[in-house]
């Protein structure tokens, strides 16, 4: 997606009347949202910078020009680019890195790494390089027809408010790696910069490059589950971006310094749905383990693992699979810094206790920080769906400072699943009523969000989109119970919607692998068969444990199946204190249902059983947002203030 897209000289004329602030924020709005004054004024800056840079005959006006790409598969911008030909008539694209930044400190133990001031606090950030070599990978990488042209990419990084100094931390040899991959410019640089364009871009190519960015064809996201065996055979399959790049350093950073110091190392990591924690555990994992470090990777949910072991089993002995990959109940009896280094993704799924009767041990994450000298926890306590659920980051801190350990806390913003649609997942948090947040009205449309009124259109449509490459799953609600009779035996219908005449069998009991099965899109997954792991495409049946009334979402713990364990424990606390039973049991509810629908990395469709909440998100999907434009000056330049007013289209 761009958001402003010119030719040059369009784009020239729009900085001289002062207009393009406006023109960038319009756009924004109409194809994503609002934004923030700051940004705005960055927009203002920048572009009077572009336009010294851009004002010579070397660069032709003709060619194009976007401001605010979005980089394939994720949720971060590219701030400008320029396309056009080269001398030979080759597709050529000059990637810019725009920033405002005006100092920045080395970080010698931190591959690509520098400090900046950013919100009046210095803060760990990718060099400015690395940034712009990242986002360029990111689209030779997703972007077929960027392959098959060839489109020939250049990426750069203009600070036009630094002053570089000899010897200047920006381009010490720490860097030089990435420095060759994208040069810097610097304030004064103007006519460096305009060198570099001019060396790759001599003619106009009526835009056609830019064209085949916007609309080439975007290769499938790579699932973890895929990517796997290449990762731990030493490949690099993702490339980290921005704050991914930072913790990952930092977590290598940790990892050495616990193995050296003589205190423990905790390092928590806040991460919502699709923010890449798993993909950051296996990466430090295969960094960790070639640093030779004893290593595991630890998961309280069974279902990645099983996959994880048949993925590998291939190249694998299963005995090195299982050393890598352990259940979070098993620490209970380990040695004090019995390991180097445990990795917990879904750390928010720990319990207090181990053990089939939950009677070992004395509480997970204790006991893991106990275990290792240097322990990671990926947690999103949005994502707890279950009476048993009790990690959360104050807990972690506080067996933490029991163990006298050093801890850090990061947080993962960027999107990766959901086809990189930040709105997306902020609009389901509103949705559902987890908490408040800006998308009250919607999201960027680029993810595939559908609504059915039969649930057996929505089988059908999952059944095409799986027939692609077997990644579209049906999950649903565990409002049905799963059959004694029915386990292993696909013709026994535990989930029966009568009205519709739709019948399916939870998935068998004869497999622990059926999320890459390639018969079971005949079958319904729970969310014990899905947390953890992503599809394509899933099809969601929500089931009586969440309606709709007054234009609110109930949930109805009663609704749950009789077989499903998540609520285990509810009926003696509603006894003893039903305001709390039922403050729970909303919230693992809702949160079931929030992890169940970002699971999908291309779309999510979903039916709903109770029709008024059926209606419930097809009114909040219908809400569009009207926005009102009150130019004012700021600094001598008009920009763009919106004030929204919410209309219902029927």
């Amino acid at each position: 997606m761009i958001i402003y897209e010119a030719t040059k000289e369009e784009f020239m004329n729009h900085v001289t009347e002062d207009s393009i602030a406006v023109k960038i924020y319009e756009a924004f709005v109409e194809k994503i949202g609002g934004t923030s004054k700051s940004e705005i004024n960055s927009w203002n800056n920048s572009m009077n910078y572009m336009y010294k840079v851009l004002n010579t005959p070397l660069i032709p006006d003709d060619i194009a020009v976007a401001i605010e790409y979005k980089v394939p598969a994720t949720s971060r911008r590219i701030d400008f680019i320029l396309s056009g030909l080269d001398e030979n008539d080759r597709y050529s694209v000059v990637i810019i890195e725009l920033k405002q930044w005006q100092s920045l400190s080395l970080v010698e133990n931190k591959d690509g790494i520098v400090q900046t001031f950013i919100g009046n606090r210095m803060v760990n950030q990718p060099h400015p390089s690395y940034q712009a070599w990242s986002y360029a990978r990111l689209i030779s990488e997703y972007n077929e027809t960027v392959q098959n042209e060839p489109i020939f990419l250049y990426p750069c990084a203009y600070l036009h408010n630094y002053i570089q100094a000899e010897n200047d931390p920006l381009t010490n040899e720490l860097y030089q790696n990435y420095l060759m991959e994208a040069p810097v410019f610097t304030k004064g640089d103007a006519l460096k910069l305009r060198g570099f364009i001019s060396l790759y871009i001599k003619k106009t190519d009526r835009k056609k490059s830019l064209y085949l960015i916007e609309h080439g064809k975007i290769k499938p996201s790579k699932s973890l589950q895929d990517a796997l065996l290449k990762m731990l055979d030493g490949n690099e399959e993702f490339v980290m971006i921005d704050e991914q790049k930072v913790v990952y350093e930092t977590a290598v950073q940790m990892a050495a310094k616990a193995q050296t110091g003589d205190k423990k190392q905790v390092l928590i990591v806040v991460g919502g749905p699709g923010t890449g924690k798993s993909v950051l555990g296996i990466n430090l994992l295969v960094k960790l383990t070639s640093k030779e470090l004893v290593c595991q990777y630890v998961t309280k949910n069974s279902a990645p693992r099983e996959v994880y072991t048949k993925k590998l089993q291939q190249n694998y002995k299963k005995s090195v699979i299982n050393n890598l990959f352990k259940g979070s109940g098993v620490f209970y009896e380990s040695l004090p810094n019995e390991f180097d280094v445990l990795i917990v993704d879904e750390a928010h799924r720990l319990n207090e206790k181990s053990g089939l009767f939950k009677n070992k041990g004395e509480n997970q994450m204790k006991e893991i920080i106990r275990a290792s000298k240097f322990s990671v926890f990926f947690i999103d306590e949005y994502q707890k769906i279950s009476m048993h659920d009790i990690g959360n980051k104050e807990l972690i801190k506080q067996f933490a400072l029991l163990h006298n350990a050093e801890v850090v806390e990061m947080e993962l913003e960027s999107q990766f699943r959901c086809n990189g649609s930040d709105g997306y997942v902020a609009w389901l948090d509103d949705v559902l009523e987890i908490r408040k947040t800006a998308n009250f009205d919607g999201f960027d449309f680029e993810y595939d969000f559908k609504i059915f009124d039969d649930p057996n259109e929505l089988r059908e449509e999952i059944y095409e989109r799986n027939r692609f490459n077997n990644k579209a799953r049906i999950l649903a609600g565990y409002c049905w119970d799963w059959k004694k009779e029915g386990k292993g035996n696909s013709k026994v219908y535990d989930i029966a919607i009568e009205e519709h005449h739709f019948y399916m069998s939870w998935n068998l009991n004869n497999t622990t692998t059926w999320a890459i099965d390639p018969d079971s899109v005949e079958q319904a997954g729970c969310i014990h068969t899905s947390q953890g792991l992503e599809f394509d495409y899933v099809g969601i049946i929500i089931g009586e444990d969440m309606r709709c009334q007054d234009g609110r979402i109930i949930t109805d713990p009663f609704k749950r199946a009789n077989t499903d364990k998540s609520l285990s424990g509810f009926k003696s606390l509603y006894k003893k204190n039903k305001k709390e039973a039922l403050e729970i049991a909303d919230q693992i509810i809702k949160n079931t249902y929030r992890t169940l629908m970002t699971r999908g990395m291309k779309g999510c469709y979903i039916y709903c059983v109770d029709p008024y909440l059926n209606h419930y998100f097809t009114q909040r999907m219908r809400k569009k947002q009207k926005t009102i434009f009150m130019p004012y000056m700021d600094n001598s330049l008009k920009v763009a203030e919106k004030s929204n007013i919410y209309e219902t289209t029927e």
